[in-house]
């Protein structure tokens, strides 16, 4: 199957379980329009464009964000929603190029949470120097208590588009960094589109949260290349994805916008308490008059297929998990991994919930590991590099498959064996759906199949 075809069957599902024929718009047309909000992002004030070695982009003159990031030689497409920028001009909407930061000084009273998108105003440019394309303070657009002074770059470093923020400590006792995310909104906004313009104009993010070697790969829908990469610039790991809280918020046809998370202490102490995070959350500590860099570089594969390769070729760490990393204990999975830089430690977290073992390297330059599952539940693996920089894999262990099939048979044929002689529509004896919130088997529910033996005669249960 060609990526096309799949790709317009995967948004055929999404429109015919929306509610919505392939062909219909999906703008609520029969609804009250929702007012709109009072444009802040300074469109008026016009852009500022630039031709890169592999986008033209355009920034927000007012701001310094993404207007439109369109790849070189695909006219007419751009991986950000740039024909819904002025829907997406008012506060709390983020685009590339904003920061969100929780901060307090140093393990001290509560986190207080800074956006460059809450309350917008023209930022202070600074003067252009050397590769770098625009800068400036983003002091105006902040809350006037910030402890930290930000300015932010949009340059041209080894020949690729690079976003970088620079934080200092302005003020005289230690500021903590709890929480530090950058927006990556990209053109996932299917709702009012058909199939055929949703097909050619929008974009899926996929992120792997990975650390040191995280990135996040934006595909077009229609299957075709050019794929946009982005990797972490100096420091900037790849700690959690989280959804951004915009005025839109996601429904059937709007994943949502999301952002590339660096530090998560502040959120696993408060909203994800509880919660077992995929990788073990951070902060950081910035002294008085210190400064730290954070940053996303943008790099362009011309193929889907080719995202790894492009990877590898910008001195990527890539890793490869066969079958995959749903892992039933009993398999002996296996893991490649390719990096320019030694492995110089190996952790298994939880302890013990893996066995891995070192192989062979590949005639290209692959390492190869062996992984079994040992513990049910989830597990990660984390690699660090000569130059410190590490990589997480995480894993899901399951139990073996002959167990889980064992115990699958067992369940079908004792909760949910329905046994009624009185039974008015004759399903008695035979497996019937079960709830597992009400642990008991559905004997009436308004959709016809539910409580049945399945809409196609013989199909099972539910």
């Amino acid at each position: 199957m060609t990526p096309q075809w799949f790709s317009s069957l995967v948004l055929l599902f999404f429109f015919t379980f929306s509610g919505h024929t392939p062909s219909s718009a999906l703008d609520q047309s029969s609804s009250s329009p929702a007012p709109t909000p009072t444009p802040t992002l300074g469109l008026e004030h016009g852009y500022i464009e630039f031709d890169t070695p592999s986008f033209k982009l355009r920034l927000v003159k007012a701001s310094q964000t993404i207007a439109a990031l369109q790849p070189v030689g695909e006219v007419g497409f751009d991986f950000t929603p740039a024909d819904r920028l002025d829907r997406r001009a008012a506060n709390n909407y983020h685009h590339l190029g904003d920061i969100i930061l929780r901060l307090r000084e140093q393990n001290s009273g509560a986190w207080r949470d800074y956006s460059s998108a809450a309350e917008r105003r023209p930022v202070a440019a600074l003067p252009r120097t050397g590769n770098v394309l625009a800068a400036a303070d983003l002091t105006t657009t902040l809350p006037s208590d910030s402890p930290l002074r930000i300015t932010r770059s949009w340059i041209i470093e080894e020949g690729q588009l690079t976003l970088r923020f620079e934080l200092t400590n302005k003020g005289n006792v230690p500021i903590e960094i709890g929480a530090l995310g950058i927006p990556v909104v990209f053109n996932n906004m299917i709702t009012g589109r058909n199939l055929e313009q949703a097909h050619e104009i929008c974009s899926f993010a996929d992120p792997y949260i990975g650390l040191d070697a995280g990135y996040l790969q934006v595909t077009r829908l229609s299957g075709q290349g050019p794929a946009l990469v982005l990797v972490p610039d100096k420091q900037t790991q790849f700690e959690a994805y989280q959804l951004l809280n915009e005025p839109t918020r996601p429904n059937q046809t709007f994943e949502g916008a999301f952002a590339w998370m660096v530090h998560t202490k502040a959120f696993a102490e408060n909203e994800w308490k509880g919660a077992q995070q995929w990788n073990t959350p951070t902060a950081t500590v910035l002294q008085p008059g210190a400064s730290k860099s954070y940053g996303l570089r943008f790099l362009l594969s011309d193929q889907i297929r080719n995202i790894e390769s492009t990877l590898a070729k910008n001195n990527r760490p890539v890793a490869v998990g066969i079958p995959g990393y749903v892992l039933p204990v009993g398999i002996d999975g296996q893991l490649f991994l390719k990096s320019e830089q030694a492995v110089t430690a190996t952790e298994v977290e939880p302890s013990g919930a893996l066995a891995i073992r070192e192989g062979k390297t590949t005639q290209h330059g692959w390492k190869q590991y062996s992984v079994q599952g040992v513990k049910w539940g989830r597990a990660r693996l984390v690699f660090t590099y000569a130059d410190g920089s590490k990589q997480s894999v995480n894993y899901y262990i399951i139990k073996a498959a002959s167990q889980a099939v064992a115990d699958l048979g067992n369940f079908l044929f004792t909760k949910q064996w329905f046994v009624d002689p009185n039974d008015p529509f004759k399903r008695s004896p035979s497996v019937m759906s079960y709830d597992r919130e009400a642990n008991s088997i559905v004997t009436q529910d308004s959709r016809v199949w539910i409580a049945g033996l399945g809409d196609e005669g013989g199909s099972g249960s539910w």
